[in-house]
């Protein structure tokens, strides 16, 4: 491919092709692309339609489906839609929202942002939780960065939250839990996401499916250079064969 594509720039410098030819050319490709992925999304929504009637998923059978989501290639950025789509359902009974969700690949520095999830009381905007995730483990360096990104915001941050998908190491976690003292009072934890997930899950039960649903829209949602197509593709392949879809 990549021989193939010299070729064809080396046919334009050499003006045996025509720039615009090769132009909308590459336009008409990307369009069928497009439209067949999008038909791809399309069916198996059509598919997850026809099971509507269906019993529910049990908490457990969502945090396994989540699990095997977690566990394709390039999911750097489902744990964030996790704990935004556990936000976005209970909002009115935590009287918390999301004040944003910060592009995939826009580092703190640039964003301001404390987390990669804010949370904030219903009609404020002082972040009072914050959520950073780490699709590796978390280290005593991490929560000193915290503490610093803590110090900039007002002193609004009561809680700072690391989600981990790897192993939580105890020293790490009992280091988090002494800065309660230094800090006057703000809670720093580390939590397993699919743990994470499993509590929320059980503590609002009978949001469980609205809870697969808003995961559903997020990654849907999110531009491919943040959850790819094959991904997107992936989880509703996979809640497809968890709810049993003919």
């Amino acid at each position: 491919m990549y021989k193939a594509l010299l070729q064809l720039f080396d046919d334009v410098q050499a003006n045996r092709a025509s720039a615009r030819s090769v132009m909308d050319e590459v336009f008409r490709l990307l369009i069928l692309e497009r439209a067949k992925r999008e038909q791809c999304i399309e069916n198996l929504l059509h598919d997850l339609k026809r099971t509507v009637d269906r019993l529910p998923l049990a908490a457990e059978n969502i945090v396994n489906l989540i699990g095997q989501h977690l566990a394709c290639k390039n999911s750097s950025r489902l744990p964030v839609l996790i704990v935004a789509a556990a936000y976005k359902v209970a909002s009115e009974k935590l009287g918390e929202r999301i004040l944003h969700l910060h592009s995939h690949n826009a580092a703190d520095k640039q964003t301001g942002a404390a987390g990669d999830v804010e949370i904030t009381l219903v009609g404020d905007n002082d972040v009072v939780t914050a959520y950073e995730m780490k699709m590796k483990a978390v280290t005593i360096d991490d929560i000193n960065i915290a503490l610093e990104k803590i110090s900039v915001h007002k002193g609004t941050i009561r809680d700072y939250i690391f989600v981990t998908t790897d192993k939580i190491d105890l020293e790490v976690r009992e280091y988090a839990a002494e800065r309660y003292d230094d800090t006057g009072g703000i809670e720093i934890a580390v939590l397993n996401c699919l743990e994470f997930l499993r509590h929320f899950l059980h503590l609002f039960h009978r949001l469980r499916t609205a809870f697969l649903d808003a995961y559903q829209e997020l990654v849907l949602n999110e531009p491919e250079s943040a959850v790819s197509h094959t991904l997107k593709e992936a989880f509703l392949s996979l809640r497809k064969a968890a709810e049993g879809a003919e």
